[in-house]
């Protein structure tokens, strides 16, 4: 005996995509261990067991963005009879209250592998080979395993510009902020990314003073003139946005407080600002680096540093996978790879030979006012089938809760992208405005099951609701009508 432990699966990682591929993988009969270790941010931040979504990601996200939204209610609430007070936000209760939701996750998925005979290994995983992984502990000790199958969930993290001076040593990623027991005050967010416009959406609906500062476009994979809608909400909202700017320094004053030197790439001009907090969010880099991957005979994307992956999530060596955020040309979205990682779970369990579908993966982006769409984009529509071939229709709509207080709502937005051709396929639905999610989950059914344009309008809205108004469309961009909604 050479003293190595051996599985019938191996899961290297122990975040969305991963512990759903080894808790189906056990309840299908096979012996499955999961290897999960967080290195801890420059900052020195660390967390539990569930990977980016559960700890510093969407999670506290959307409980933050919550924490915002209450915000706006209070100060609609005096509109509707109800006396109250608009109080100061306390980041500290908020933050011990979505930090202990988050340490329930943790416990709650180390239970669930406990409940499913799933060994969880609190160990930095490495290949020795192409069938045999080195886990060391935090405290150095070292254990050899070998399986017949390995997947690799080990997600990304958070880019820091390193080229950028005083970058690494003062500024903070999305890995920290969730886990700031003070508030992060006066923030400069760098970037244009959902992550950046997320977190500077809520900053700014808690009352802090926030800055966003975009290099080129906002949300460059979504549609540009939903990402211009949202820029511009935030932007009328209290968020102010530095577009076409790049930071060149961050130095710490003798006062602690960060001043930030950048230039506006337009002009070349130079200008300079102070911040109480420096948050980049700037893209995010696969965890690799430590894999030995070579070692396995692993390829990856030279250029973004992504597992390259088949079909059936296999990589170049056949009983290796990757699923997830680590994997190239998949979506960053936990539920893609948690349907990718059970899938597979299936695929080797003799269950099914079934693929992950990665088309039309409906998401929304929580900023302040919600983004969700589902399907193409108008400019991926026109780019693949034409512009004389692609119809858009399109309302400006005013939510009715929005009509007492008095609410902006010019950009309450959605637009379904359609075939021209009858009976006009719907290619994809972008939707401005509040709960987005919860209205393109619902049409992202339909569209999954190839609905028409001609269906979509036959459908019974529900009165009164945000989510009526795509059954509602009727004007098209080509009419060159005026698309705002009128009446009831």
């Amino acid at each position: 005996m050479d003293g190595r432990q051996r599985y019938d699966l191996l899961v290297i990682g122990g975040g969305s995509g991963g512990l759903a591929c080894a808790k189906e993988a056990a309840q299908l009969g096979k012996k499955v261990a999961v290897l999960d270790y967080v290195e801890p941010s420059p900052r020195g931040t660390r967390w539990g067991l569930g990977g980016t979504c559960v700890n510093v990601g969407c999670i506290p996200k959307k409980l933050m963005h919550q924490a915002a939204l209450l915000g706006g209610m209070i100060r609609d609430a005096p509109h509707y009879g109800w006396r109250v007070a608009q109080a100061p936000h306390d980041w500290a209760t908020m933050a011990d209250a979505v930090q202990n939701h988050v340490k329930s996750l943790n416990w709650g998925h180390r239970v669930q592998l406990q409940d499913r005979k799933v060994k969880y290994l609190n160990v930095k995983a490495s290949f020795v080979d192409m069938h045999t992984v080195c886990g060391v502990s935090k405290g150095g000790e070292e254990t050899l395993l070998s399986a017949e199958h390995i997947v690799i969930a080990t997600g990304g993290r958070p880019r820091y510009p390193t080229h950028i001076e005083g970058a690494l040593e003062y500024g903070i990623t999305s890995d920290d902020l969730f886990w700031l027991k003070e508030s992060p005050r006066k923030t400069l967010v760098v970037g244009a990314s959902y992550v950046a416009l997320e977190c500077a959406g809520f900053l700014t609906g808690l009352g802090l003073d926030t800055t966003v500062m975009i290099r080129s476009v906002p949300l460059r994979a979504f549609d540009q003139q939903m990402a211009l809608l949202v820029t511009e909400h935030m932007a009328g909202h209290g968020t102010r946005v530095l577009r076409g700017c790049a930071p060149e320094r961050v130095e710490k004053l003798p006062d602690q407080q960060l001043r930030v030197t950048w230039v506006d790439l337009a002009s070349d001009r130079k200008d300079a600002g102070t911040f109480d907090t420096v948050l980049w969010a700037i893209g995010r880099v696969p965890e690799t680096a430590s894999l030995n991957l070579e070692k396995a005979g692993v390829r990856t994307n030279p250029v973004t540093g992504k597992i390259l992956v088949d079909a059936q999530e296999a990589t170049s060596i056949p009983h290796i996978y990757a699923i997830g955020d680590v994997a190239e040309g998949r979506p960053e979205l936990t539920p893609t790879a948690i349907m990718a990682g059970r899938l597979l779970a299936q695929r080797l369990s003799g269950r099914t030979s079934d693929l992950m579908d990665y088309s039309s993966v409906p998401t929304t982006v929580f900023t302040p006012l919600e983004y969700g769409c589902v399907g193409l984009s108008e400019e991926a529509a026109v780019a693949r089938h034409g512009e004389e071939h692609v119809e858009v229709y399109h309302a400006f709509y005013k939510p009715l809760e929005y009509t007492v207080p008095q609410r902006d709502a010019s950009q309450c937005y959605v637009k379904m992208v359609c075939l021209r051709e009858p009976p006009q396929l719907v290619l994809g639905l972008h939707f401005l405005g509040p709960n987005a999610g919860e209205v393109t989950q619902g049409f992202a059914l339909g569209i999954k099951c190839g609905a028409s344009f001609q269906q979509v309008i036959r459908t019974v809205g529900i009165h009164p609701t945000c989510a009526e108004e795509v059954a509602k469309l009727r004007i098209s961009k080509r009419s060159g009508l005026d698309p705002t909604v009128t009446g009831c």
